[in-house]
């Protein structure tokens, strides 16, 4: 009886550790704050200059997207993205968002906006990956 009860033990402090591993892994992989943060700025740049050619939030905030875009380049990636094609997706942003930081003192509007859409553009493939392509997943209107 003894026995049977260790045995039933040790099987459930199994089940329990597994459970509670594919939970924590599960969160990991719904959540990515840095991203999230780096979405909020490029929202409110981008959008403003899409709907209406105004570049003024842009350049108002290209020095935060610059200082966000580095910080999350020091951030370890999550175990889902977690591979060159990303480490190299962020690795840009980081470079591009610095480099558009300088531009908006000096540029013209419509390098600026150039800029700005390729910066959006390279920010949608990181989401891409995170989301997957044409899962339904993950839905951005323009």
């Amino acid at each position: 009886m003894n026995k049977l009860f260790v045995n039933s033990f040790v099987a459930l402090a199994v089940v329990f550790a597994a459970c509670s591993g594919k939970k924590e892994e599960a969160a990991e992989q719904t959540d990515w704050p840095e991203m999230d943060a780096f979405h909020m700025i490029m929202a409110e740049s981008f959008h403003p200059f899409k709907d209406s050619a105004n570049l003024a939030p842009a350049k108002a905030q290209a020095a935060e997207m610059a200082a966000n875009a580095a910080t999350w380049a020091g951030k370890p990636l999550p175990k889902k993205v977690d591979n060159d094609q990303v480490k190299e997706y962020i690795a840009n942003l980081k470079t591009e968002t610095a480099a558009f930081a300088q531009l908006v003192q000096t540029g013209t509007d419509e390098e600026i906006g150039k800029a700005l859409t390729d910066l959006h553009d390279l920010f949608h493939a990181i989401q891409e990956a995170w989301y997957g392509k044409g899962e339904g997943q993950h839905e951005h209107k323009h």
